[in-house]
């Protein structure tokens, strides 16, 4: 319910409905929701006819912002469309097998956890969970669709070993006071999203640190697609290339050349090749093969250190063609990832693993 995270599944939902009715469809659509106004613009080449409001009034409604009585409601808001067909200079270039645009995707994946991304990101994204759990199953009826979280954890030995800080900010009802608010949230959300042997006596849980959340959403903040991309990825534990996800259907490197970074990254890690992998991938606009490919283990390898970037180059497509085919991403799989991010505890074709790479004879993974 965050309103740059509504802007994302708006963006994501039009994409999949143009995939679902034509694979081959060309979509860059951004979007804008403030006060009870959401305005779509960008590109769009398809054969499609898609209901654009529809769409929009679905997702809004989907995520919970379903009261006539609240400013921002899929019954009465208001869509305003600005989009335009895709540029016939950028589409030659797609059409040549080229790259859509120029830019730098990275790819990370870490053993440290199961969905093989960091620990403080993976404790939010459940923490974000418990809430739409309590909330849609009407535990505590009196929360609202806004909120986000964040977790600071402590690391040693570069081991996650303590949560250190767990900050939830969630709207609510007015006529819920504050302090039941922070006492339910602090207690039973925590306590179902957090394991308890990584809290102790000085872990500090604060819910709505600046006090009473009535008013959220579009009618108290504006979104807008592409803005919270160290959610969409890693958090704050590598770089990020820049490029948005949301909204771009897969000719786009922004999202393919990421998601094939990740897949590249965990794959590494799952063989036993290192302990954490970071994968940067450089593509220029109407170029189909990268510009540069870079595998870094972060001092996390075995021994004998095997030559990373060759294997990669050996065993992965990297031509955005090539990438979607891997992939299979001209498919209408996108909303669900402007939610709870695009990587870790998700079924997408990015996130399994190609299983045909070997570590070097006589490998010994770094303890």
């Amino acid at each position: 319910g965050h309103p740059d995270k509504v802007a994302d599944q708006i963006s994501d939902a039009i994409l999949d409905a143009h995939l679902k009715k034509d694979p081959e469809a060309r979509v860059a659509v951004e979007t804008l929701v403030t006060g009870n106004r959401v305005v779509l613009a960008g590109e769009i080449s398809s054969k499609a006819k898609v209901d654009h409001d529809r769409v929009v009034r679905k997702v809004v409604r989907s995520i919970g912002y379903d009261r006539p009585e609240e400013e921002f409601s899929a019954k009465t808001l208001v869509v305003e469309s600005l989009i335009r067909r895709q540029a016939r200079e950028i589409a030659d270039c797609v059409d040549q097998g080229g790259a859509g645009d120029q830019g730098i995707m990275i790819g990370y994946a870490t053993n440290e956890r199961l969905g093989l991304i960091p620990a403080p990101l993976a404790l939010a994204h459940q923490l974000a969970n418990e809430l739409v759990y309590y909330r849609r199953n009407k535990i505590f009826p009196w929360l609202r669709p806004d909120g986000k979280c964040q977790v600071t954890m402590e690391y040693r030995g570069g081991r996650a070993v303590r949560v250190a800080t767990i900050v939830v900010s969630c709207q609510h009802a007015a006529e819920v006071p504050l302090e039941e608010v922070r006492r339910q949230v602090g207690t039973r959300v925590v306590r179902a999203a957090i394991p308890r042997w990584l809290i102790d006596g000085n872990t500090k849980v604060l819910v709505n640190p600046g006090g009473s959340f009535i008013q959220g959403g579009p009618a108290a903040d504006t979104g807008l697609t592409g803005r919270k991309l160290n959610v969409d990825t890693y958090g704050g534990a590598v770089p990020h290339g820049g490029g948005a996800f949301s909204g771009k259907d897969p000719t786009k490197v922004d999202r393919s050349g990421a998601y094939m970074a990740r897949y590249i990254a965990r794959s590494l890690v799952v063989a036993g090749l290192a302990r954490e992998v970071l994968v940067q991938l450089c593509y220029a606009i109407g170029r189909a093969e990268p510009l540069s490919v870079s595998v870094f283990d972060l001092g996390s390898g075995g021994d004998p250190r095997p030559d990373l970037c060759k294997l990669v180059l050996e065993h992965f497509p990297l031509t955005p063609q090539g990438i979607i085919e891997h992939l299979q991403l001209r498919r209408p799989i996108y909303l669900e990832t402007a939610t709870y991010g695009h990587f870790g505890f998700h079924d997408y074709p990015w996130e399994k693993n190609h299983f045909g790479i070997k570590p070097p004879p006589g490998f010994t993974a770094k303890k």
